[in-house]
This record gives structure tokens, C-alpha cells and sequence, in this order.
């Protein structure tokens, strides 16, 4: 990726759309940004939040830095139309990486697919750290970005789940989910759902994507004892997490500035357990009893997605794919 100091590749939606990556190896290197943020050779700043008063939208900044490829990356993430239809929202997101030995540009990059990698990726991991020995049954909630590549994901981290659940209500999203699910696993079948408590009751490990116009929310007390509820996106009644036994973020601050929906009456949050990167790193259990109701909140940190990032920059390089652009000449 040798370019002079006043160039940038840009990356865009297409460029990246090419480019082919297992689920295991992004699974990989996701593990390891957060292994080497546990190990302290990483920096993941608290992010910074902007919202105006009538919460039309929402737009986020995230600084951190990869100590392993030694590359520092600028996060940016815009939602427009948080008080509409899916249809009318706008969402915009970009990674720019810049390498930290030679201080040149690395690329800039659309971070919409990295996004819709990581995302269900770490749930995975949580998934695969949190669960009861034998669990069998996995419910997804929702068919958005986030939803349609759940499934295939948590079967990369746990091969041994049997039954795949679907809760969804828009017909394009269950036949985005179902396509991703061939695609990766063609012998899996899926069930779709349309009595959400039985299928919870069901459920080894919840993971609901679901977005914030549904009406899905998993109550506690459908949660079977050993169950694992993973929050990403909604569909978890607030009660998930105040009665869980054990809480398990994968970063307790970026919780409190993200969940605070899931606060109880006087706007407080239960305190977090253990964080994904200790836990991966080694220094503690997610899970202490095979009884435990636990409840895992994955919001992104920033360190997964410049390690994401940084893998497709390498890839897109290798094919010479993005346009040169003469920023700072």
C-alpha cells in the first residue's frame, strides 16, 4: 500500500462489495483487536455523541489505534430519519486508516459493509463465550443489516446449534436472512416464528438486531434458566437486563452512553460483569454457572473496526481496487 504523502485511496460501496472474506477469518481478526486491547497495546477512546433535542438523528466520531498493525483510524457514523419509516432513513459511515510507523495514508473507506461484518461477529463471540454447555436453540429478532448475517455467524462460533429461529415481519428481510443462510450453510434450515414468547422460552441464546420501530420485546421471565440474551439492536424488554445474573458488555462505557433505553425507572443501569476483552483475553468467565440468565449489550468499538477495516484495505490493494485521490496536493 506504498503510496507519497499527499495521495489517498478511497474505497467505495462497490470496491468493497468484490472482495471476498471468510466468516472465520473475520471472526479471526476481530478476536484478536480485541485481545490486543485487553493486553493494553490498543487505544479505544470513549466515543462522542451528537443528538439534537427532537432525536431526528444521530451521529457518532471514534478515534482509536491498532497497536499490533500499528495503524491509527478516524470513525464516523450519520443516521438520518430516526423519527421515520425505514425506507426514508439515510445512513452514512466512513473509516479513514492511517499507518502509524511510515505516517502516510492507508485509505479511506465506506465502513457500511465492515459494520454489517463485525457487528454479528461479536455477537458471535459473545455467543460462543456466554452460552451453556449444550446449547442448542438460537432465536434472531429482526431482518435488517444486522439480522440476515446473525445466524450464519453464530454457527462459524458454535457448529453445534440445531435449531435456527427466525422473528421477523418484513418479507424482504426474512428472504435476505434465509439467502445469507443457504449461502453460507445450504444444508441448515430455518424456522420462521410468529409467537415470540414461545420461541424465547425455546431459546438457548437470544440475539435481537431488531430496529427501533418493533414491537418485539423479550420479557425475563420468558428466558429459560442457562439462556443468553444479546442485545444489539432492540427487541429486549429493559427487564432482560436488570434480572440477569450476570451482565457482560463489551465495553461498560460505551453501555452507558448507548443503552440508555434499557434504564429502569430512575435512569440507571445495572453495573456491568465482565467486559468482551477480558474475557477473551482470558482474564475471567463470562459464564460462572450453567443456571445463570446472562445478559450480553454489544456496542461497536472502534479497535474492531480498524483491525476489519485495515484486512480490507490490505485485500482491495492486493487487487488495486479504489481510486487515488490527490487530497493534500
Amino acid at each position: 500500500m506504498d503510496r507519497d504523502d499527499t495521495t489517498l485511496r478511497v474505497l467505495s460501496t462497490s470496491d468493497l462489495a468484490g472482495l471476498d472474506i471468510t466468516l472465520a477469518d473475520v471472526l479471526e481478526t476481530v478476536e484478536q483487536a480485541y485481545r490486543t486491547l485487553a493486553a493494553g497495546q490498543s487505544d479505544n477512546p470513549r466515543k462522542l455523541t451528537v443528538k439534537p433535542a427532537d432525536g431526528h438523528s444521530v451521529a457518532y466520531a471514534m478515534l482509536g489505534r491498532d497497536g499490533v498493525r500499528n495503524v491509527v483510524a478516524v470513525k464516523t457514523s450519520y443516521k438520518h430519519g430516526l423519527d421515520a419509516g425505514r425506507e426514508q432513513q439515510h445512513y452514512y459511515t466512513t473509516l479513514t486508516l492511517y499507518d502509524d510507523v511510515t505516517g502516510r495514508p492507508v485509505a479511506m473507506l465506506d465502513c457500511a459493509r465492515i459494520g454489517s461484518l463485525r457487528t454479528p461477529a461479536v455477537s458471535a463471540l459473545l455467543a460462543r463465550e456466554c452460552a451453556a454447555p449444550g446449547a442448542r436453540t438460537a432465536l434472531v429478532i429482526g431482518t435488517g443489516t444486522q439480522g440476515r448475517l446473525a445466524l450464519p455467524f453464530l454457527l462459524t462460533a458454535l457448529p453445534g446449534l440445531e435449531r435456527l429461529l427466525l422473528s421477523g415481519t418484513h418479507p424482504d428481510g426474512i428472504a435476505a436472512v434465509r439467502a445469507e443462510l443457504a449461502r453460507h450453510f445450504p444444508d441448515r434450515e430455518l424456522e420462521l416464528v410468529t409467537d415470540l414468547e414461545t420461541a424465547a422460552r425455546d431459546a438457548d441464546l437470544v440475539v435481537a438486531t431488531a430496529g427501533g420501530h418493533t414491537r418485539a420485546a423479550v420479557e425475563a421471565d420468558w428466558l429459560k434458566p442457562g439462556a443468553v440474551a444479546i442485545l444489539v439492536g432492540h427487541g429486549l424488554a429493559p427487564a432482560t437486563l436488570h434480572r440477569a445474573d450476570r451482565v457482560i458488555a463489551t465495553s461498560a462505557a460505551q453501555m452507558r452512553v448507548t443503552g440508555t433505553d434499557m434504564a429502569d425507572a430512575d435512569g440507571e443501569l445495572p453495573p456491568v460483569d465482565l467486559e468482551l476483552p477480558a474475557v477473551l483475553a482470558g482474564d475471567g468467565a463470562a459464564r460462572t454457572a450453567p443456571e445463570q440468565r446472562i445478559f450480553a449489550y454489544n456496542s461497536g468499538l472502534v479497535v474492531t473496526d480498524i483491525a476489519l477495516g485495515h484486512r480490507f484495505a490490505q485485500l482491495a490493494a492486493d487487487q488495486r481496487l479504489g481510486t487515488e485521490v490527490a487530497l493534500w496536493r
